[in-house]
């Protein structure tokens, strides 16, 4: 069996290694830009202050130390909660060293460490007021620097200037936000659709496993009934066509015409259970006939009415019925012929099968001697129509009176559409 989920890119499972190992790889790349960035930041640090380089009393340990929390938070770290302290720590590092060190550096470390933040952040609104809080401290603090370097050179502050100088890198950050956010974005919504991929195709060949089981369990089922069937109806008939003959062979002398009377019946009967036997052995075999239910009706009528000397009339509807519901109406058929002969001597039937109110109703009726009701013993064939007609959601009952035949009714729903017409 072919399954659907064959060609899956990934499961589930390894959709989650993949994203694991991209945190991994991510972490290296993260840690690896601060490092190289701080180098270069301490190596090409501005003018010393006081006689000393500003980078060996101020940069490099706080270069140093924003490292190795860095280091710690990446590989320590696991959840957003447990990172809120470092990113404190991110920003006042970042804050001192926009101050002492290169603007252009600073930036470049700004936009790794919200590279970072954005990785762990599960909504786009913190990720905006992070970027909106480090643009804001990025543009305060060179402010700030700036200031400070006009104190100490003598010179004028001048805050358009600076603010000039600012727009590059604050649009830099900007920038940064929208395409690593839309990334992050992508990446979730790829990493989402393959999840609901590989679940759906692991429903898919759940499903395929299932169908296939319960093929197989209906085509059991299937044969089991038919089994009962053969066992039941033909074994049934067979059983009949004895009695009947063993019980013709004992009157043949002293009433011929009713010797003649049960080996018609027993004749009949041999027929039917032919006929039920090929019919089970033609359900077995999987093959269908298109024949409809009414011509499988005619042909019931047919075989009872030639060299019986008996008469059948009939109107029948087209009606479409499930197999089940079909079998159940031509052996009821063929049963209350079979017990209108072998019980009250009928001669003449009339049957009836009509479509109403989403109903199929079915009425066999004999010229048969009858019996009081009350009289009446269901035997094994008339037990077993009730059950069948329940099982089916119809209803069956009999009506006879003393001399005035025998009456099967039998109703069953339609199937479908055809219910609704």
């Amino acid at each position: 069996m072919k399954k659907f989920g064959h060609h899956a890119p990934t499961t589930t499972k390894e959709a989650l290694d993949h994203l694991n190992v991209f945190h991994k790889y991510a972490k290296f790349f993260i840690w690896g830009a601060l490092l190289i960035a701080s180098v270069f930041l301490i190596v090409n640090d501005r003018a010393p202050k006081f006689g000393i380089p500003a980078s060996w009393y101020i940069t490099l340990p706080v270069s140093l130390l924003f490292l190795i929390e860095n280091a710690v938070k990446l590989w320590s770290m696991h959840t957003f909660k447990s990172k809120i302290a470092f990113y404190v720590i991110d920003v006042l590092c970042l804050l001192v060293l926009t101050i002492f060190a290169s603007s252009v550096l600073i930036t470049t470390m700004y936009l790794i460490i919200l590279t970072e933040y954005y990785l762990s952040q599960d909504r786009l609104g913190g990720s905006i007021f992070m970027c909106v809080v480090c643009i804001v401290i990025l543009f305060t603090t060179f402010a700030f620097s700036e200031f400070l370097r006009s104190q100490d050179d003598h010179t004028k502050f001048n805050f358009i200037a600076v603010a000039s100088s600012m727009v590059s890198d604050l649009m830099l950050i900007v920038i940064h936000f929208l395409v690593i956010n839309f990334a992050i974005f992508f990446y979730k919504k790829n990493r989402e659709l393959t999840k609901a991929n590989d679940e759906l195709n692991e429903t898919n060949i759940k499903l395929n496993s299932a169908y296939v089981e319960l093929q197989e369990m209906t085509a059991l089922e299937e044969r089991q009934r038919i089994a009962k069937d053969i066992h039941d109806t033909a074994g049934h008939s067979i059983t009949t066509v004895i009695m009947q003959t063993e019980a013709a062979k004992l009157v043949i002398d002293s009433d011929p015409a009713d010797a003649k009377r049960k080996i018609a019946a027993a004749n009949l009967q041999a027929k039917h259970a032919l006929e039920e036997l090929r019919e089970s052995v033609h359900l077995l075999s999987g093959q269908e006939d298109g024949v409809t239910l009414k011509n499988q009706l005619l042909e019931i009528i047919h075989e009872s009415t030639d060299g019986t000397g008996i008469a059948v009339r009939y109107q029948i509807d087209d009606i479409d019925l499930c197999d089940a519901k079909r079998r159940f109406l031509l052996n009821t058929l063929k049963e209350g012929i079979s017990n209108g002969l072998r019980h009250g001597n009928a001669t003449a039937f009339w049957f009836e099968l009509k479509k109403q109110d989403g109903r199929a109703n079915m009425l066999l009726s004999d010229n048969g001697k009858g019996l009081e009701i009350d009289k009446l013993k269901e035997g094994f064939g008339l037990l077993g129509m009730h059950r069948r007609a329940k099982s089916l959601g119809g209803t069956v009952w009999f009506e006879t009176e003393p001399d005035e035949g025998f009456e099967i009714h039998l109703t069953l729903p339609l199937d479908g559409e055809a219910a609704k017409e």
